[in-house]
């Protein structure tokens, strides 16, 4: 069943592949689609043989299209569902990294599993959700495998939304995508904010022989305090217009001095969605993808929104 209300809204757009994994891919999308109020768009990119064949057939005049086998047995599991939003689906060619953002312009989200037909199981990510996140023209959501993915009680909606915030480089939609996923979702916003410690200047000497080196005296306990507070200034600054745009979400900042991949990787097992920006606003061409990015795809037990910055004019 459908409601054509929604029909005029951005899509989502969920890349399927008949995978178990991006079976778990089109689950989360259905869920995002309908908190969205959007319609659900999908994508499954026809294989290589079956691009080639259907070529061929047609080069010997008019004749019925190929089935999409992929397509019907997908239309069957959202149909069984009973879901209240129009869904679309439609058969791609072309190769799936070039194809899947390409139907994903003007989407609200596009959604992946983290591994589809052909990965090797002991890969955590495979290289088209790798390929995506730095080319999706909108925030790419990256559902991870069963095996990597934790159950939350109350289901895929529970589970607060973690955003990794650099209080200077992560843009201002990224941030905003965060509180927007919690607003629709109706949980807490953890903004965590990590950062490492300088070393004292005597750390930065070199020793005359390996055999005087000694470790780094570490900071002192109230400069290690002073720059905490500051961090945290910073964040609270950062943060304030967005949290007075949605003052219904429960936010909770955090300032670690610490890796910001590791703690992202450890909160990211009881969070229901991790947000990060693709790369920083410093750094130039549009397929780099952060070292953070890169790490918490990799590790996250939830799924990742990878949010790209607003092309430049």
């Amino acid at each position: 069943m459908s409601d054509t209300s929604t029909a005029s809204e951005p899509p989502v757009v969920v890349g399927v592949d008949g995978s178990e994994n991006s079976l778990r891919a089109l689950e989360w999308a259905l869920g995002a689609a309908e908190r969205l109020g959007s319609p659900l768009v999908v994508a499954h990119v026809r294989s290589d043989a079956l691009q080639l064949g259907a070529a061929r057939i047609a080069s010997l005049g008019p004749s019925p299209e190929l089935p999409d086998t992929v397509v019907e047995g997908v239309r069957n599991v959202v149909e069984r569902g009973g879901h209240r939003i129009p869904v679309r689906y439609e058969s791609l060619d072309g190769s799936v990294t070039d194809a899947l953002p390409s139907a994903a312009r003007g989407a609200r989200i596009l959604v992946t599993g983290s591994r589809g037909h052909g990965g090797f199981a002991s890969l955590l990510l495979g290289s088209t959700s790798r390929t995506l996140a730095g080319t999706a023209p909108c925030p790419l959501v990256v559902v991870p495998h069963e095996a990597r993915a934790v159950v939350l009680e109350g289901g895929a909606e529970a589970g607060r939304v973690l955003l990794g915030l650099h209080t200077e480089e992560t843009p201002d939609e990224v941030v905003a995508f965060a509180f927007e996923a919690a607003h629709h979702r109706g949980v807490a916003l953890e903004a965590v904010t990590a950062f490492r410690l300088p070393p004292q200047p005597s750390a930065v000497a070199v020793a005359p022989a390996p055999a005087l080196q000694v470790p780094p005296p570490l900071p002192l306990a109230n400069e290690a305090e002073d720059l905490v507070r500051e961090v945290r200034r910073r964040q609270e600054e950062r943060l304030r217009p967005f949290a007075a745009r949605r003052p219904g979400v429960r936010l909770v900042p955090t300032v670690v001095p610490s890796d910001a991949a590791g703690l992202l990787v450890e909160g990211s097992r009881d969070a229901g969605l991790l947000v990060v920006g693709r790369h920083h606003r410093h750094r130039l061409g549009s397929l780099f993808v952060g070292s953070v990015a890169h790490a918490v795809l990799h590790h996250a037990h939830c799924p990742v929104a990878v949010v790209p910055p607003v092309p430049q004019p």
